[in-house]
């Protein structure tokens, strides 16, 4: 690395934010962005949202930056491993980790003086060497599902089924966020919920989990054509799924033909609700009034939690405010709001 870069990553650290320490005026410091392919879905919907981010930092002029796709973990370490051995001078990483067995590459990073934001896939073991660890609020999500849903009047003790992304961190922080909303370990949006209205342990038991979904809009459809199978289920009024993939599902199950018409009309005249997350458009198209009108209609609620992939772009901006010379926090968690139809044309999908 050039001796210009002047000094560690480290010693910039301090009460949760790292200050620059190399980047010279008139340096042109080149940024390379790495994330997974931009094929489909969420994950690749971020490399869609770095390439408008990065045409609005060459565009400015200040800096360069470019884009690298990786098909899978061992691609984005050779990625990484070819960006050092280049030998460049004045260049920093912004980067997406496909899995955890890309901390070592990191580490060469780190090793290697160069700056690094590391976006979604916060990795422990290198995070504190960071400029900054971008990154949405999984806990969040869940507490502004059950802060909405109270909002609509759930009461404790009632039955909530909850659609579950898979077995990882993120299916517990967004089951705990729900859950500690409701007895009020965990406020959303700088409150917590109301003292007549917690929830015990025992009100708790009424909180049944789908078990792993594996994020998939076919397998939640399936299920939910399960559930509704028995026909008792139809009283459940509370959907808490943890994706809008999930969201999806339910609402595709009750369009086709899966589900007994009287157990179908009775789901949908106990005016039931219905949360997602993530920021897909097929459900903001729902939101919208575009689509699924006549089983939207029918429902109390239905409302998206943000996760949104354009969150890339805060994690490119958080590396160009530490090259201009300005605080970043290493700690950087985004918020999550609660999108409906009222406030849908205010953001963004994919």
């Amino acid at each position: 690395m050039k001796k210009t870069l002047v000094c560690m990553l480290i010693a910039a650290m301090t009460l949760g934010s790292v200050a620059p320490v190399f980047a010279a005026e008139g340096d042109s410091t080149h940024i390379y962005v790495l994330t997974a392919p931009e094929d489909h879905g969420w994950t690749g919907s971020v490399a869609t949202f770095a390439k408008e981010k990065i045409e609005e930092v060459n565009d400015e002029g200040t800096y360069t930056a470019e884009l690298i796709t990786s098909a899978d973990a061992a691609e984005q370490i050779v990625n990484i491993e070819d960006i050092i051995a280049a030998g460049e001078e004045n260049i920093a990483v912004v980067i997406q980790p496909i899995d955890d067995t890309v901390q070592s590459a990191i580490q060469q990073l780190v090793d290697a003086e160069i700056p690094y934001v590391a976006f979604d896939r916060i990795i422990e073991g290198v995070a504190d060497s960071a400029v900054s660890n971008v990154k949405g609020d999984n806990e969040g999500i869940g507490a502004a599902s059950a802060a909405y849903f109270v909002e609509e009047g759930l009461q404790p003790g009632d039955s909530v089924y909850v659609y579950e992304g898979d077995t990882s961190s993120v299916t517990s922080l967004r089951n705990d966020g729900f859950t500690k909303y409701l007895t009020g370990e965990l406020e959303y949006d700088g409150k917590t919920i109301e003292e007549d209205a917690k929830w015990t342990e025992e009100d708790l038991k009424s909180i049944t989990y789908s078990g792993a979904m594996n994020w998939s809009r076919s397998d939640t459809k399936t299920s939910f054509e399960s559930l509704l199978g028995d026909s008792s289920n139809a009283e459940i009024k509370w959907f808490y799924a943890e994706d809008d993939e999930l969201a999806m599902g339910i609402l595709e199950a009750l369009q086709g033909g899966g589900i007994d018409d009287a157990t179908k009309e009775a789901f949908l005249g106990n005016a039931p609700y219905l949360t997602g997350c993530g920021g897909l458009d097929e459900l903001y198209a729902v939101l919208r009034g575009e689509s699924y009108e006549d089983i939207s209609g029918q429902f109390g609620g239905i409302v998206s939690v943000t996760y949104s992939p354009a969150m890339i772009q805060t994690a490119i901006q958080d590396m160009v405010d530490y090259l201009d010379g300005n605080e970043v926090e290493q700690d950087h968690v985004i918020a999550c709001e609660i999108v409906n139809k009222d406030n849908v044309k205010d953001y963004p999908s994919f």
